[in-house]
């Protein structure tokens, strides 16, 4: 799999193979660990990465109406490492207090995706780089 820059393909493969192995009880990585913990608090996507050619066929568009399980859970891996390493600086601290005032990380990781899908969706729109500092405006808009 590409590093920076997986396709389509590689991003459903890692999950799906991620959760054999979780499954399975199989030795994850620290990535497949975070990766396996997320798939675990969303029973919705497990029928899907069990089966790995449906996975890999199937489409999703904004038409459909169905959040595409494969972004959403990049989405939490990626807002997971930015919360480990505070990048954008002051991320950390935006997503304990959610977490707190919410009572759960993993609504928190939702609000934050919000903020993320939006200043992602922007950037693409305008042809340009995703903004960080738009993109902590937004997240300090959260507490």
């Amino acid at each position: 799999m590409a590093i920076f820059n997986p396709t389509r393909e590689d991003v459903r493969r890692f999950f799906c193979d991620t959760w054999e192995k979780k499954t399975t009880g199989q030795i994850l990585t620290p990535l497949e660990t975070i990766a396996g913990d997320w798939m675990g608090q969303h029973p919705e996507y497990q029928s899907l990465l069990e089966d790995p050619e449906g996975a890999l066929s199937r489409h999703y568009t904004p038409e459909d109406g169905a959040t595409n399980p494969f972004l959403h859970l990049s989405m939490h891996l990626s807002i997971s490492e930015q919360i480990a390493i505070d990048q954008p600086p002051g991320i950390k601290s935006i997503a304990e207090n959610l977490a707190r005032t919410l009572g759960s990380e993993h609504e928190a990781q939702h609000r934050i995706m919000e903020c993320l899908g939006q200043v992602m969706w922007e950037a693409q729109r305008e042809g340009s780089p995703l903004n960080p500092e738009k993109y902590l405006e937004s997240l300090k808009q959260l507490n």
